[in-house]
């Protein structure tokens, strides 16, 4: 049987840190049948860990040999025990999976892994578990279970609807709550409601399809049917919240950011017993009119003190989407932070 050597890692720099050119070998017991899973297609797992650790992976009959100076080949004899263990437990690891690992890594809390991987809120109908997969996101779904009021805001991608959208089924097939009402905004870019065809519930459908989506995935189209027929599910515009009190209701407020203070304020005043009410957002993907202050942004200023309520600010590191997705949420917060520098508003201040 012959070693595979995928690439020889040399001494570098890293910070105020010196790494030794001294070689450690570390051996870590790796099962065939977690091989494929771990290492990735034509090995890419393996060169991404290598390039970033600048270390050298040998695998051979079931051992995978690390060589590098004894920081790093600590570093990923940790992270395979990480990873392997994470494969154990049924996971597809993912390119996305290892590049979070290795950024767990650098900040020493690559055992938080294991304890994200162990957070399951549901299964879909396929079968398929639901868990956070980022600390940004597990913190999240802890502070839904502890607190009444939760806000979740973060940019596109970060499992805000999707996450809450599972606790709210979680906690009706619990009988933890009579109902789950879904609300956002009828409001889009460059649309108007009056201008589509059919009445008004087809004219509030389109805006209302992520969350059937979402709902079709985890609960399955004939349950969502049969709960929406008996009035258990409701989905529907903010608008219809006005003059209600839900209570024993999981209610779910999606694209917060597109409600004006006033909604905002009618929304969370709807609020009964025994309800828990989750409100997500995402304060960089406005499509109200120009001028109209958002509702989130008052909201998070207004209620950030008071007990029973939470802010959860997820970040461009808890997109799990397509990897291309984070690089363009990364893209547009350089690009508006720049915009918005000290130094460029006092040179646009001193042009008018």
């Amino acid at each position: 049987m012959r070693w595979r050597k995928i690439f020889i890692g040399c001494s570098q720099k890293k910070g105020n840190l010196q790494m030794s050119n001294n070689i450690m070998e570390a051996l870590v017991d790796l099962p065939a049948e977690h091989e494929r899973n771990i290492f990735g297609q034509f090995d890419e797992h393996l060169k991404i860990i290598e390039r970033t650790l600048n270390v050298t992976l040998i695998a051979r009959d079931g051992v995978l040999k690390i060589l590098g100076n004894s920081f790093r080949t600590d570093q990923a004899k940790r992270l395979m025990l990480q990873l392997l263990e994470l494969s154990k437990r049924g996971n597809m690891i993912t390119k996305q999976n290892i590049n979070y690992a290795l950024s767990l890594l650098m900040e020493e809390k690559e055992s938080a892994l294991t304890e994200i991987d162990s957070d399951l809120i549901c299964n879909t109908i396929q079968g398929r578990p639901i868990k956070p997969k980022t600390l940004g996101q597990k913190n999240y779904v802890d502070q839904i279970r502890k607190n009444m009021i939760v806000f979740g805001v973060g940019p596109a991608g970060t499992g805000k609807t999707y996450l809450a959208m599972a606790m709210a089924v979680t906690a009706f097939r619990n009988e933890e709550v009579n109902r789950i009402i879904l609300t956002r905004p009828a409001i889009e870019a460059g649309e108007k409601l009056g201008f589509l065809p059919g009445d008004l519930q087809s004219k509030v459908d389109p805006y209302l399809r992520p969350l059937y989506d979402a709902l079709y995935q985890i609960m399955g189209p004939e349950s969502f049917a049969k709960n929406m027929e008996r009035g258990l599910i409701e989905v529907a515009p903010l608008a219809y919240m006005r003059g209600r009190t839900l209570d024993n209701a999981y209610i779910i407020l999606d694209e917060a950011q597109n409600t004006t203070p006033a909604q905002m304020k009618m929304f969370l005043t709807r609020i009964g017993f025994g309800s828990k009410v989750i409100v997500t957002g995402d304060a960089s993907q406005k499509d109200l009119p120009s001028g109209t202050t958002s509702g989130l942004d008052v909201a998070m200023k207004v209620l950030k003190k008071i007990e029973g309520i939470s802010f959860c600010e997820l970040t461009s590191k808890d997109v799990v989407r397509h990897p291309l997705v984070q690089k363009i949420v990364q893209a547009y917060d350089a690009y508006e932070k720049k915009l918005n520098s000290p130094r460029r508003k006092k040179n646009y201040d001193n042009i008018h």
